[in-house]
């Protein structure tokens, strides 16, 4: 993605991403750095988060990698207590780190099912309950969350990512509801099938190709990183100011199959 002709929505702003070393993640660091954003780059693979910050910096742009487990409540914490430290505030934060363990409820193992949801949704709880106070005493923010158009419409042989993503767009609205009187906004976004490394991989093993899951697609192809980062910066930036408690589709209209 080029930054040409790109706004400076988030200039003067603080971004926190977590995910950000994947290829969703990596894009939505990108496009609110280069609108901008301080973006901190948060993954709990340090080789991934240390590359996504260094090539935004050899860019120009201003980053900085952020290493913590999200499983770790007290972690999430004080990674949240280390950015607004370091710079003063934090002004949108990006729940974008998840997992998908594949598997129908008979086939599943208890422990994908845990992790899903530790993951998937137990991160952004105890993320959320960290940054809500300072966001309150700063007179608002921006957090975006990503869910799945899976968690609108189930997909076969997937009951914990389906169901986990489900939970990230009712604590989305829920939280949206509680906060919006703090002028705080919260949104989802719910993508269909993006051209990710781990999509990838996971074509790898089934056997399918990108060219059988375009054909599933009206619009003639999957998605891209970089379309959904475009989405999750506008419902960040203040050119989505009436925009709380949505969680909006990017599927190419696309059904699920």
């Amino acid at each position: 993605m080029t930054t040409t002709g790109l706004t400076s929505r988030f200039h003067g702003k603080t971004a926190l991403v977590t995910g950000a070393g994947g290829g969703i993640g990596s894009a939505i660091s990108r496009r609110l750095a280069a609108e901008g954003a301080h973006v901190v780059v948060a993954d709990a693979n340090a080789v991934a988060a240390k590359e996504v910050a260094e090539a935004l910096a050899g860019e120009g742009l201003s980053a900085d990698p952020l290493v913590f487990d999200l499983l770790d409540p007290e972690a999430a914490a004080a990674a949240v207590q280390e950015v607004i430290t370091a710079h003063g505030q934090l002004d949108v934060l990006v729940n974008n780190a998840g997992i998908n363990r594949r598997g129908d409820l008979l086939s599943l193992t208890e422990n994908d099912w845990k992790l899903s949801f530790a993951v998937n949704v137990d991160a952004l709880f105890h993320l959320c309950r960290a940054v809500l106070p300072h966001m309150i005493e700063s007179g608002g923010g921006s957090i975006v969350n990503t869910a799945s158009q899976w968690g609108l419409y189930p997909a076969p042989g997937h009951i914990a990512y389906n169901v986990s993503k489900a939970a990230v767009i009712a604590f989305t609205k829920n939280l949206a509801r509680d906060y919006a009187p703090y002028n705080i906004r919260v949104n989802a976004v719910a993508p269909g099938e993006v051209r990710t490394p781990m999509l990838e991989a996971g074509l790898a093993c089934s056997g399918r190709t990108v060219a059988d899951l375009d054909a599933l697609v009206p619009f003639g192809r999957i998605g891209k990183p970089e379309e959904v980062a475009a989405l999750v910066a506008f419902l960040a930036s203040d050119e989505a100011p009436y925009i709380c408690g949505s969680v909006v589709e990017i599927t190419g209209a696309q059904a699920v199959a």
